[in-house]
């Protein structure tokens, strides 16, 4: 790490060449956070570098900026179907988010960057990499799907970067990154980021990086000190009711700006926006069957504020930096604590404040123990709305969807028994249709005493 002693201050006093420094200060920063003000000396030495930091903390400016100061002196001719900085990400909205990144940083220099990733024809990407580019953004499945096409070869980097490493292992990438990684260059310099680093992350940086400077910006596994954390316990079926209601009271008296819902399946989400969508709540849902055009236009909506109400499952989100979310609601909880920190991690953004809240059925109580023993916080319970028997009774139920054969969104939404509360096993393969939606089952006098919290908590949307 760098000493106290000799931290900077500013951009200007970080040695980044004037092309760079100009780009910043168009863009008005000044004062660099803390993970780039320890990284970009080492990274501008040359240095590999191991850095633990959450999304939000700054880190793509940490990378990018020493890196590209590195391209610009030593400049070299761009070699066809090549690159010269690799950066790999885990999912496609993160890539875009740090290519559009890169570009702006490298607004003043002649560096071009590329941004390739799945769920588009790879044509196009093969054809733009033809001429070559000084940095390539990826994500690791359309990367070796070029790489066996023979569009790109990974024989001329000279810096590579890792991000998210902790989401790659989630997401089942193991494998496609030990490829990859026997197929870079050395010597080359090598940054390795994660938001949290288990055994696993750790060996698997061994594969990387050599003799690195070591970056940690905050506790290991530690939340976000900004955000106000919540929980609600609730019966399944009444948690569409309770989240359209909630919603509804805060987007229409403003204390809910903007609100990122995580659902644990594709077809929940999308459930959970027909439900919204019907009650007058306008919703947009972002994941994995959507086509690449459909994400980019509910994201990019979001970002604009003309939909204030985004539904994703946790991979779609890894892609989702957006300031103005004023508040997280974890329709369900997942089933890693630790992906409970990034998700909470996309409000409180920029300085501001952020509110979380969490609905939690019966099933769900042991995830949440787990989540309160990583981050040593016991969740203020958050009490029903008022009348909210009444109120939720009287909410439309969606149309019914046509089923396409495929299993996922009946109309009826009725339980199948054991879907959303089970562990183990990556939650990108968890897309059962569970309980979370559909039909509701209100009782007036409920005997399990679920949600039923006694005692004032500040209101929170």
């Amino acid at each position: 790490m760098i000493p106290e002693s000799i931290e900077m201050s500013y951009f200007s006093e970080l040695g980044l060449s004037e092309p760079i420094t100009r780009a910043l200060d168009s863009r008005g920063y000044a004062d660099p956070t803390p993970i780039q003000k320890q990284s970009i000396p080492s990274l501008l030495e040359g240095r590999d570098l191991l850095g633990i930091a959450q999304t939000g903390t700054g880190k793509t400016a940490a990378f990018s900026l020493p890196s590209l100061h590195l391209l610009m002196a030593n400049p070299q001719p761009r070699q066809s179907a090549a690159c010269r900085m690799l950066v790999l990400s885990p999912t496609r909205e993160l890539a875009a988010q740090i290519a559009e990144n890169m570009r702006g940083y490298a607004k003043y220099t002649d560096l071009s960057v590329q941004c390739i990733f799945g769920g588009v024809p790879s044509g196009k990407q093969a054809r733009a990499l033809s001429r070559g580019c000084d940095v390539l953004v990826a994500t690791p499945g359309r990367l070796l799907d070029l790489i066996e096409q023979r569009a790109l070869t990974l024989r001329h980097v000279e810096i590579f970067v890792l991000d998210e490493a902790d989401q790659m292992m989630d997401l089942g990438f193991i494998h496609p990154l030990k490829r990859i990684a026997n197929m870079l260059p050395t010597p080359r310099q090598s940054l390795f980021f994660s938001a949290t680093m288990p055994k696993a992350i750790a060996e698997l940086g061994k594969q990387f990086i050599n003799n690195p400077v070591l970056v940690e910006v905050a506790p290991q596994s530690s939340t976000v000190e900004r955000v106000e954390q919540f929980v609600t316990l609730i019966n399944q079926t009444e948690k569409q009711a309770l989240l359209t209601l909630r919603l509804r009271a805060g987007l229409a008296d403003g204390t809910i700006d903007r609100a990122l819902v995580f659902s644990r399946t594709k077809h929940g989400a999308d459930r959970i926006v027909r439900h919204l969508d019907t009650a007058g709540v306008p919703a947009a849902a972002i994941h994995g069957n959507k086509s690449q055009g459909q994400r980019t236009a509910a994201l990019n909506g979001f970002r604009t504020g003309s939909t204030r109400v985004l539904v994703a499952t946790d991979i779609a989100a890894r892609g989702i930096d957006v300031s103005g979310v004023s508040h997280v609601f974890n329709y369900e909880l997942p089933n890693v604590a630790e992906q409970y920190v990034h998700r909470i991690g996309r409000t409180a953004r920029a300085g501001a404040d952020g509110i979380a809240i969490s609905f939690v059925a019966p099933d769900e109580k042991p995830y949440l123990r787990d989540i309160e023993r990583l981050t040593r916080i016991k969740l203020a319970p958050l009490p029903l709305p008022e009348n909210f028997i009444e109120d939720a009774a009287g909410l439309p139920a969606p149309a019914r969807k046509k089923s396409s054969g495929g299993g996922g969104g009946r109309g009826s939404g009725k339980p199948r028994g054991k879907g959303h509360g089970q562990k183990g096993g990556s939650q990108s393969r968890q897309d059962r249709d569970g309980d979370s939606g559909g039909k509701r089952h209100f009782r007036s006098g409920r005997k399990d005493g679920v949600g039923a919290h006694s005692g004032k908590v500040r209101r929170a949307g």
